[in-house]
């Protein structure tokens, strides 16, 4: 097992660090072959904030994603990289274990059952303090530390304990339960003490900043006023920061020749059939199965016959070892077999299924040539897809089908929305969506497309660092005590100090 070790004066020596610290479980660059070295990783994340690197000369801090592999740090693309080792067992019981076996079911309504394991506990435990330790020495006095997503929820209040000088963030990318979810976890009471570590924790929507207000004053017994909780002479600050996709990055793909082209080179090998278009990461969280039984049903109903419409269902390789992605895959290329072989006529598939990543312009590609999207989780934090495929609709056509279960449905309004769980329901959204009006189409799409260009990735994160940068500007006053009393129930007020 790789362990990093540093004495208390090595963590506290911090003279000529970084004044703009990202601390991730990977980094921002994947491999590009022995030769070529390192290539900036696709996404809006690092997209949005590289420019804030750069300008800032931040460090970005992150797992290089190769087991027992020990790496100096190094610079590209104008960041500065610290990788963090993980061991062969970190990953197994840190990564796949905690992060994804506990945490993600947990988030995510408990799709499926979380494990309770306390080795994995254990060694989220041990790889949480390595990022901790690590954001500690590279951080200049003062610094601005801004910490991603459920991996590393007990870091803010680690490095806080190392460094309380540090104005610190949070961000989770992923639902945060309710109270009657979150209440299970053995180590519920760890996990909300590290949250409140942060100055700031930020989450996709309101609802889940209100969930975790809700569970600081009912487990912790912390004093809260609206969205503001009082905790160790601080006030963390619980607010929803939509995240959103990079507009110009998509703008510029779309514009291409070679993708446009593309585009209609699928349009013409699927022949005259309408295309609806599902991309996700192989989970099961996404909802695959119940969009294809539906579409499925369509046919047998009478409803499409083949040649008229197809599905391609785009699953992206994701956590393949994992027992449960494994199952999932098998029941899905199953399910895919059953349609095509009641459904489909000979040159006919209905359904094309793609286990396979895709580069940008490909994706761009096929946003552009669908018909129909079909963006059904049963459970997600935001969905970027559903966001992308609008961006990159500027000629206002295609539909966008949304679950009413992402986070992206708060603001796609226009969309046509259903609930995943209703297979009769998702059925008639479908024909709604294929049958719907070029006129009506444009209405809802135009809708769409202003609201993700006007709150695009740079404003989510500026948004968010604005809002850091000022954390320790009180918003509202500190509550009386009796005041607080009658608010949240009485008890010991916890006051910050001006």
């Amino acid at each position: 097992m790789l362990i990093i070790e540093w004495t208390s004066r090595e963590v506290g020596r911090v003279s000529g660090g970084s004044e703009f610290v990202v601390v991730a479980n990977r980094l921002p660059v994947d491999r590009a072959g022995e030769e070529d070295g390192w290539r900036r990783s696709p996404g809006g994340l690092v997209s949005a904030i590289a420019p804030v690197m750069r300008s800032r000369q931040g460090t970005w801090i992150g797992w290089s994603g190769a087991a027992d592999e020990e790496l100096e740090p190094f610079e590209t693309d104008g960041m500065h990289l610290f990788p963090v080792p993980q061991s062969a067992e970190d990953v197994r019981l840190y990564y796949e274990g905690f992060s994804n076996a506990t945490l993600w079911p947990l988030y995510h309504d408990v799709v499926a059952p979380p494990i309770y394991d306390r080795a994995m506990w254990d060694a989220y435990v041990r790889v949480n303090q390595r990022f901790a330790d690590a954001a500690a020495k590279v951080a200049a006095p003062e610094a601005i530390v801004w910490i991603q997503d459920y991996q590393l929820q007990l870091v803010p209040a680690m490095l806080r304990k190392l460094r309380p000088d540090l104005r610190i963030g949070f961000f989770l990318h992923i639902p945060f339960p309710p109270l009657e979810l979150f209440w299970q976890m053995p180590w519920r009471r760890q996990i909300l003490e590290g949250l409140l570590g942060a100055d700031l924790v930020g989450f996709q929507l309101p609802g889940a900043a209100s969930n975790f207000v809700r569970l600081c004053r009912r487990l912790l017994d912390a004093r809260y006023v609206k969205q503001d909780v009082f905790w160790d002479d601080r006030i963390v600050r619980a607010r929803a920061f939509p995240i959103s996709v990079d507009v110009d990055e998509l703008n510029d793909l779309i514009a291409q020749p070679a993708v446009r082209e593309r585009a209609e080179e699928i349009r013409t090998d699927l022949g005259d059939a309408t295309i609806l278009l599902g991309v996700d990461r192989l989970d099961y969280t996404k909802g695959i199965t119940q969009r294809l039984q539906a579409f499925g049903e369509l046919f047998g109903d009478g409803h499409l016959k083949p040649g008229q419409a197809v599905f391609v269902q785009i699953a992206t390789p994701s956590r393949e070892r994992v027992e449960q992605y494994q199952l999932l895959r098998e029941e899905i290329e199953q399910q895919v077999g059953r349609i095509n072989g009641e459904y489909g006529e000979l040159g006919f598939p209905v359904v094309h299924y793609l286990h396979s990543s895709y580069d940008r312009s490909e994706l761009a590609a096929l946003y552009l040539a669908a018909d129909v999207m079909v963006v059904t989780p049963l459970r997600d934090g935001m969905n970027l897809v559903a966001k992308e495929y609008v961006a990159c609709r500027s000629d206002l056509r295609g539909a966008l089908v949304l679950s009413e279960f992402a986070g992206a449905a708060a603001e796609l309004k226009r969309a046509f929305q259903v609930n995943p769980y209703d297979i009769d329901g998702l059925k008639s959204i479908l024909l709604t969506a294929l049958n719907a009006d070029p006129m009506e189409q444009g209405r809802r799409m135009r809708a769409m497309r202003k609201r993700v260009i006007e709150h695009d990735v740079d404003r989510w994160a500026q948004d968010f660092l604005t809002a850091l940068e000022q954390s320790h500007v009180p918003e509202s006053p500190t509550p009386s005590r009796d005041r607080d009393q009658r608010a949240v129930g009485g008890g010991k007020v916890a006051y910050m100090r001006s």
